[in-house]
């Protein structure tokens, strides 16, 4: 191992970067299978999924920037899925719905809940990654920065692309 995979290493177990990308990759597979089944938001799902493609690039380069767009941008995803659109909640409700009786009747929704669960992944990994490489003034700023620029794109993607 270089010098340099050890310091990523000795910041980043292993087990966190795994932990970073199990998140994002729980959100790539929620993003394609709603585009699946709901053809009218396939080019802003294959957009949005820039961001986790990214989010997992950039982490695993120890990337302030990239902890802060995993962190803000789960945040604010959650926060709109559970506070705004309830979409959180009917993608539990269609969970329970699949174990009792074996049918889905909203995958897409269903899908909503399991990005929920990988953008809480992605909070609590992101934010220990982020704490344990001890980031002074600059890494702040960067976190922050990284977080505003992702929640940008996403209000643009969905301004520009979401269905009307």
């Amino acid at each position: 191992m270089n010098s340099s995979a050890k310091q990523i290493e000795d910041l980043f177990p292993g087990w966190l970067i795994t932990l970073i990308i199990f998140g994002a990759v729980v959100l790539l597979i929620a993003l394609a299978v709603s585009a699946f089944f709901v053809p009218e938001i396939r080019v802003l799902h294959a957009l949005q999924a820039l961001i986790y493609v990214a989010i997992i690039i950039l982490a695993k380069r120890n990337s302030s920037w990239g902890l802060g767009a995993g962190v803000l941008i789960s945040i604010a995803w959650n926060c709109l899925s559970i506070f705004i659109t309830r979409l959180f909640q009917a993608g539990a409700d269609q969970l329970s719905f699949l174990i009792h009786t074996g049918q889905v009747t909203r995958p897409d929704t269903l899908m909503v809940f399991f990005a929920g669960i990988g953008h809480f992944i992605l909070i609590f990994a992101c934010i220990v990654a982020f704490i344990k490489s001890k980031p002074g003034k600059t890494q702040w700023a960067q976190f922050f920065g990284g977080g505003l620029l992702a929640v940008a794109y996403l209000v643009l993607i969905a301004t520009i692309a979401a269905p009307r």
